[in-house]
């Protein structure tokens, strides 16, 4: 983790999303450890941290999870779906076409990423701190929105509206914009977070054109 990350993560307040986890102390139980965990990594807190962060004596927490680790692991699916539902409702938003489409599903990917870097960088990184069992509801969810995307891109290549060298690793660099985003960004008067999208938007169509010559069509007009 980089200094100047770590700063900025601690510097902020680590908080879900409102709908992904209900009020209560395991909410409470989960945003400490977001916190922590994305400042300190996973390995790097304990559960007597975690216990103090939340005044609470160590035996509270195993009420409600049986370990450090499903606390991790419950971050990192929670993280999951609201990715992939946000995905979901964005591409249904979006209509047919797949230029379209695709803007929708860059833009709320920008969007998460900059609104919860502690989420993000949890989700991205400390996933690899999990059993293989304990990590395969996340990674199924991610699968899913894997297909997703590479879907509305399958589309746009058959029907002559882009032309990439290689899905995965046009995928993957898709992913990475908004993966690398808790690494470099700070909301400012100058780049606010829907301006960002917008970078990121043009900057994906770009590299969907690939090779192909010739100008490519945005969202249409309206959308």
């Amino acid at each position: 983790m980089s200094a100047l990350r770590a700063s900025r993560l601690r510097a902020g307040k680590a908080t879900l999303p409102p709908s992904s986890v209900p009020e209560g102390t395991r909410r409470r139980i989960l945003e400490v450890a977001l916190q922590l965990f994305a400042n300190r990594g996973f390995h790097g807190t304990s559960v007597r941290d975690m216990a103090k962060a939340l005044n609470l004596q160590p035996s509270a927490l195993y009420a409600h999870f049986p370990s450090k680790d499903h606390v991790l692991a419950e971050l990192v699916r929670v993280g999951h779906e609201v990715h992939a539902s946000a995905l979901r409702a964005a591409l249904l938003d979006a209509g047919a076409d797949p230029v379209d489409q695709l803007c929708a599903l860059i833009r709320v990917h920008t969007v998460l990423h900059a609104t919860y870097p502690h989420l993000a960088v949890v989700v991205n990184e400390e996933i690899y701190s999990l059993s293989a069992e304990l990590a395969a509801p996340a990674l199924a969810i991610r699968e899913e929105a894997r297909a997703l995307v590479l879907q509305v891109v399958e589309r746009g290549v058959a029907l002559g509206h882009f032309s990439l060298p290689d899905k995965g690793a046009t995928l993957a660099a898709l992913s990475a914009m908004g993966v690398r985003i808790p690494y470099w960004y700070e909301p400012s008067e100058q780049l606010p977070v829907d301006a960002l999208a917008d970078v990121h938007v043009e900057l994906s169509l770009r590299l969907l054109r690939g090779p192909r010559e010739g100008p490519i069509a945005g969202p249409a007009e309206g959308a």
